[in-house]
């Protein structure tokens, strides 16, 4: 018996990594990360894509751009699209609308700078917002290299505004004594 550990199983391994790409991935740079021989990789890729096919699944496996990746089926379009539509409609939640308001007038901001304005950690609330593409990110900050957000072209079309100079004052909204607490931060 060896020390080594079992190779994982390639075309599970295909899979996990396929599943988390956000573009078509070429079959050398999975023989890199697999550590196996591009034929061999092409090979399970092409089986896997009969494999889908054959079954009947609800995606498929594509060679596209000079790589592979997961795809939804044509026929099922329409139910995607619904999905994708209706996920879109929904309304943000309080903590979203506040989060969206911290990095509207204060961007570009980093995330700690959010929860550290609105008391709470804000991470998943900042994913969901740069998820629905209202929030994205703006560079990193100089000193501790944190990621800066702003808000996108996509939150100005929601809100109808024409630029971030349209945003209403938030003097009105502000108790009067706001010096003081910026001071005591």
């Amino acid at each position: 018996m060896t020390d080594m550990a079992p190779e994982p199983d390639l075309r599970a391994g295909l899979e996990a990594i396929l599943l988390v790409v956000d573009e078509p991935v070429a079959e050398m740079t999975l023989a890199q990360v697999l550590e196996r021989p591009t034929h061999e990789i092409g090979k399970a890729l092409r089986d896997l894509s009969a494999e889908y096919t054959a079954s009947g699944r609800g995606f498929d496996l594509r060679e596209v751009a000079g790589g592979w990746r997961f795809y939804t089926r044509a026929e099922y379009a329409t139910l995607v699209e619904r999905f994708v539509r209706d996920g879109q409609q929904t309304r943000l939640t309080q903590a979203a609308l506040e989060t969206l308001a911290v990095v509207a007038y204060r961007q570009p901001v980093s995330r700690a700078r959010v929860a550290a304005i609105r008391g709470v950690n804000s991470d998943g609330v900042m994913r969901t917002l740069v998820t629905r593409g209202l929030v994205e990110e703006a560079g990193t900050e100089p000193e501790s290299q944190a990621v800066l957000y702003r808000t996108s072209s996509y939150f100005l079309e929601r809100m109808g505004l024409r630029d971030l100079e349209e945003l209403p004052e938030l003097a009105p909204f502000l108790p009067d004594d706001m010096e003081s607490l910026e001071e005591q931060k």
